[in-house]
């Protein structure tokens, strides 16, 4: 870890300049800069005084923040199989439940139906990979094929099937994740 870009990238988050911050802990512009540079160590005492100056705990500044993914691979994936409805559903981001946007790839066998879920304030992308997928939302009733896409926003009971005749795989993208 690097003390000294830590306590930089604190500083300037809390708009204070090296001698402001030099200013309430009685220290100078130059001694700052070279504990920002990792030029000079300071006392357990000094840097305390640096971090309280802060607004940042000891606990705090030492932990290390997680680092997210941004690149998922097929091996991160996780598949269920529903063989009596004929669907499988993979879930392209682990643990993507947690995040504002849920993106899971269905694959459809020949007369493939997806669970039916009820209204939700979740708005929901459909994009069909291949075949044709049908979409039950309330009384409605709409069909996308390969290439087109559904977007609608999830306040009515809903359904995807599967309307080829052979398989159809679509993603689908849905926020406050009801899947």
């Amino acid at each position: 870890m690097e003390i000294g870009s830590r306590i930089r990238d604190l500083r300037i988050r809390k708009n204070l300049t090296q001698e402001e911050l030099g200013e309430r802990t009685d220290l100078t512009k130059g001694y700052i800069s070279q504990v920002e540079h990792d030029q000079s160590s300071p006392s357990l005492e000094t840097f305390f005084d640096i971090l309280s100056v802060l607004g940042e705990s000891p606990a705090d500044f030492f932990r290390e923040e997680p680092k997210d993914s941004l690149v998922y691979h097929e091996d991160d994936q996780v598949t269920y199989l529903d063989e009596e409805k004929g669907y499988r559903l993979k879930w392209l981001v682990p643990e993507s439940n947690e995040n504002e946007m849920e993106p899971v790839m269905i694959d459809f066998a020949a007369h493939g139906i997806f669970k039916t879920f009820e209204p939700s304030p979740a708005e929901t992308f459909v994009y069909v990979v291949s075949g044709r997928v049908k979409l039950l939302l309330g009384e409605q009733t709409y069909v996308a094929k390969k290439g087109e896409t559904i977007y609608f926003h999830a306040t009515k009971q809903h359904q995807l099937v599967n309307d080829a005749t052979g398989r159809s795989k679509c993603l689908l993208v849905a926020t406050a994740s009801y899947l």
